[in-house]
């Protein structure tokens, strides 16, 4: 057989597709400084991150309120179904916690929370007593079921 032409040869890498000149004769390649593109990406990528998670840890410290609210009435006392749509009120009494639909103004017990029963069985705070922590009450609470579980 005789050799193969040049030309149709696609096996060998032609000079014009190369990365780099394939002669001294060749377009001169000279590499960008790109520093200050990865600079600008840098700097916007980290603002949008650092948004996404402040975001996203106020979302979580939502739905960690949430579930300890959900907690906390479910834990009180009461002695009724509560019906959905409807608003109950969270007392303190003798260092226990109570659901009534007694509004505040008409009894006179430590008011912590007013709450709506939302259709998916979920608590939902509606107004709180301005002298009530939340995150402070669970701080005590779960230590008292450490100090009970021991």
């Amino acid at each position: 057989m005789s050799d193969p032409d040049p030309i149709l040869d696609t096996s060998a890498p032609r000079g014009n597709y190369l990365p780099y000149p394939s002669s001294r004769l060749g377009a001169r390649i000279v590499p960008q400084d790109l520093t200050s593109f990865k600079t600008r990406g840098i700097s916007k990528v980290e603002r949008e991150l650092q948004q996404e998670l402040v975001e996203l840890r106020e979302r979580y410290l939502e739905v960690i309120d949430a579930f300890n609210w959900n907690k906390l009435v479910y834990e009180a006392q009461f002695g009724f179904e509560p019906v959905i749509g409807e608003c109950y009120h969270l007392y303190q009494v003798e260092k226990k916690y109570h659901l009534s639909m007694i509004e505040p103004e008409k009894w006179h017990q430590r008011w912590i929370a007013t709450l709506r029963l939302n259709a998916d069985g979920r608590w939902q705070m509606e107004k709180s007593a301005e002298d009530f922590d939340l995150r402070r009450w669970i701080g005590e609470h779960s230590s008292q079921e450490t100090m009970g579980a021991s």
